[in-house]
């Protein structure tokens, strides 16, 4: 008996390895014997990176950048190879290093993200995945590419810093300074989200308000993200509000996709590939996955949705244990999920549950492996 146990993070209470540890020792009381192995598990978000090299055995390069409100700060991405990067944006760039009283998309930059992207170029990385989820910022992407050594121009032809309330003012780009080694590397945008640009959907009407935007300043700057997509539109030709994920990380999608070349991709699907998964599930005889919550929202791009499809790809058995089981839940079974249980055990508020945490997953655990036990020995 094989088992490989690949879950997301309980947000606020387990790790992706905690999850795979509480797993063996059940499958372990329950099958002695039985062969286990663990992938850590994120699907694009916070913790991307982290996971990636916990599973594909990478090292951290740590890199003096400058924060949101430019900062100065360290920030990790992850060396897979010689030829491979992976990074988040919220390493650098991301809403957490903002300060509640200092919250204001009008003076965040996303330039730390530049600085990172920058110095895997000078490490000569040229296959280069960003996890964009988690962004403080709203101006457009401007600032990591101001860090590229692309100038945003007024008016008067005076170069702009890059924050939020410079995309009403920018009039011309300049790209002839942009990093010419970008043009050697491939981009991947780790990205499931589908706004556009601009509009009701856009980055800033959606997202704005989370960042410290008041009704006031998302109108005003929703003006200046309609001038900047023109601008893009007279530099390359495509109107960024119809391009799905440009409004990603207050529009930093539509950024990397103009000026960097960049392709959207599901963050879980680019973690399964730059993790190895699909070689991990060699002689597998089950995998069991989770997260924190399912419900509707679990088969839009989350990991038990990208588990359990390459599981069903290869015709292997996936289950998973989950906190809790929300509306919708159930639809995760049409993507090759086969069974799910839960680790609440009786009725109790949310805040003894995430107290339990540890104990309340381990008794789920053997709850599962118990059941497959009397599947393996029922009489046809």
């Amino acid at each position: 008996m094989k088992f490989l146990f690949a879950s997301d993070s309980f947000k606020g209470t387990l790790s992706s390895r905690r999850t795979a540890e509480l797993l063996t020792l059940a499958a372990q009381e329950v099958f002695p014997g039985c062969e286990c192995s663990s992938m850590e598990m994120a699907d694009g978000g916070e913790g991307t990176t982290d996971a990636v090299i916990a599973a594909a055995g990478g090292s951290k390069v740590t890199v003096n950048v400058h924060g949101p409100l430019l900062e100065k700060r360290q920030a990790c991405y992850g060396k897979l190879d010689e030829k491979t990067a992976v990074m988040e944006m919220a390493a650098a760039s991301g809403l957490t290093l903002v300060p509640d009283d200092k919250k204001d998309p009008r003076k965040t930059t996303s330039y730390g993200t530049g600085e990172l992207i920058k110095d895997a170029l000078e490490k000569g990385f040229t296959e280069i995945s960003i996890a964009i989820g988690g962004s403080a910022t709203n101006d457009g992407g401007m600032g990591c590419m101001i860090a590229l050594g692309v100038r945003f121009l007024d008016e008067r032809g005076k170069e702009l810093p890059g924050c939020g309330e410079d995309l009403i003012r920018v009039r011309d780009i300049d790209i002839s300074g942009l990093d010419q080694r970008v043009k050697n590397c491939t981009f991947t945008i780790m990205c499931d989200v589908t706004n556009p640009l601009c509009g009701e959907n856009g980055a800033t009407l959606t997202y704005g308000s989370q960042k410290g935007g008041t009704p006031e300043i998302l109108k005003e700057l929703e003006t200046g993200m309609c001038n900047y997509r023109d601008r893009l539109r007279d530099l390359s030709g495509i109107n960024m509000d119809q391009v799905s994920g440009a409004g990603a990380a207050g529009g930093l999608g539509a950024a990397l996709m103009a000026f960097l070349g960049g392709t959207i991709k599901s963050g879980i699907e680019t973690v399964l590939d730059l993790t190895g998964f699909d070689e991990k599930l060699e002689g597998v005889s089950l995998v069991v996955t989770g997260e924190g919550q399912a419900d509707w929202q679990s088969v839009s791009g989350k990991v038990m949705q990208g588990v359990g499809m390459r599981c069903k790809a290869y015709g292997i058995p996936a289950a998973a244990v989950v906190g809790s089981m929300g509306r919708g839940a159930e639809d995760i079974f049409a993507y090759g999920i086969d069974s799910m249980i839960t680790t609440v055990n009786g009725i109790m508020e949310l805040p003894e549950a995430l107290d339990r945490a540890e104990e309340l997953y381990l008794g789920a655990a053997r709850r599962l492996f118990r059941m497959l036990r009397a599947g393996s020995v029922m009489k046809q």
